[in-house]
């Protein structure tokens, strides 16, 4: 699933493309799952003639800001579990599972999605929307605080780590592989229930989350849009990442073996040697 990064990394992609430059036309599937509470009839009408502005990632959804004829509209995008945003030539021919096309001069942009866990939002008005709005603050943003952690911890103290550290609502963008490699870097049993974490603990929890969010921004998401179709080709050795699903797989610090089991619902990987259930 597309988390942090790989959502920067698909907005840069799109806004490259198509910054400043004018919708011709628009093509949806609107019975396409991906446009569950919305009309994607208004979108096409909307949008057709509106000239893209601008882009921003938050978690793991995707913003594009338009003005045309009925004034600013806002392009909402969760990409869910295989969602892509792509960007083909002019002329393009859909596929079966390219559910948004976008025809600009000059390119195509493109939301594939093969299994339709994803979302496409539109709004149209002066201000962003309120499901944009309403999003958690930035894990690297000043309001990510280690009391805020802490206190949210606390309330979820029955809960293990690993499942905490998904939840949107405090850690946005985090997901399995992210989550995985903060416990590791932090040396926390991912079965370790929320409460139990000692300040110490959950200073570093709140110092891994955003180092490794700043890491991965830095790897994945920015270099450019050159990179090749495996983002993960990009991400250093010495992660936890990368050993995660190797069969006999080594913790990368201690060189001894990793441990792969279902924590609050989610496969997950860590080393025993390393993080130890205290």
């Amino acid at each position: 699933m597309p988390e942090l990064a790989e959502a920067e990394f698909y907005r840069k992609r799109w806004h490259q493309a198509a910054i400043k430059r004018r919708v011709a036309a628009v093509i949806t599937h609107d019975r396409a799952q991906v446009f569950r509470g919305s009309n994607p009839a208004a979108l096409r009408r909307a949008l057709v003639g509106a000239r893209f502005f601008g882009s921003e990632a938050a978690a793991k959804q995707i913003l594009f800001r338009f003005h045309g004829p009925v004034g600013w509209m806002w392009l909402g995008v969760h990409l869910g579990m295989s969602g892509e945003l792509r960007v083909e030539p002019a002329g393009y021919e859909p596929h079966r599972h390219d559910h948004l096309v976008l025809r600009l001069t000059r390119t195509t942009l493109v939301l594939s999605d093969l299994r339709m866990f994803g979302r496409v939002r539109f709004h149209r008005g002066t201000e962003p929307p309120e499901w944009w709005t309403n999003i958690a603050p930035a894990i690297h943003s000043d309001a990510f605080t280690v009391d805020a952690v802490a206190s949210f911890l606390h309330r979820r103290a029955r809960a293990p780590i690993k499942a905490v550290l998904l939840m949107q609502n405090r850690f946005p963008g985090i997901g399995n592989w992210m989550a995985d490699e903060i416990l590791w870097r932090a040396a926390i049993q991912p079965r370790r229930l929320a409460g139990s974490l000692r300040p110490a603990e959950t200073r570093a929890l709140w110092r891994e989350c955003r180092r490794v969010a700043r890491l991965a921004l830095a790897t994945i998401a920015g270099r450019g849009d050159y990179l090749p179709p495996d983002l993960n080709l990009h991400i250093p050795r010495s992660w936890l990442f990368w050993h995660r699903w190797e069969a006999g797989g080594l913790c990368p610090k201690t060189k001894l073996p990793l441990v792969r089991e279902a924590v609050g619902g989610r496969t997950t990987c860590w080393s025993p040697a390393r993080q130890i259930l205290s």
